[in-house]
């Protein structure tokens, strides 16, 4: 059975830093393509980075650059995504997904399976 679970989600205050988690099970990352996804009330969902199957390869939204940084282990069927720097506008239920891509990981949509999701919210 194939399924993701986020954790690592928190209260933070601006200028902070969390690493979120996503247990992947039931499928390889050699081939599945990880994406992170965030949604805020009232507004859609963003794509906000990916990892590729392949290399690794890691595409982030201009929103996040800089900030963000994705890493997996295969072995452990694992991707986190490290948030550095929060600010306000971050706060969102963070998602990961995953999509069969055997090479990159964009574009940003047609990810069909998901996790539940981990609330992160920055404020002082």
């Amino acid at each position: 059975q194939s399924q993701l679970v986020e954790s690592g989600g928190g209260l933070v205050q601006p200028g902070g830093s969390l690493r979120l988690s996503c247990a992947v099970s039931g499928f390889t990352l050699d081939y599945y393509a990880i994406g992170w996804f965030r949604q805020a009330p009232g507004k859609e969902r963003e794509g906000v980075s990916c990892i590729s199957s392949a290399d690794g390869t890691a595409y982030y939204a201009d929103s996040v650059k800089g900030r963000f940084t994705i890493s997996r282990d295969k072995a452990k069927n694992t991707v986190w995504l490290q948030l550095n720097s929060l600010k306000p506008e971050d706060t969102a239920v963070y998602y990961c997904a995953a999509a069969w891509r055997p090479v990159d990981c964009v574009p940003l949509h047609g990810y069909n399976y998901w996790g539940r999701g981990t609330q992160v919210t920055v404020s002082s």
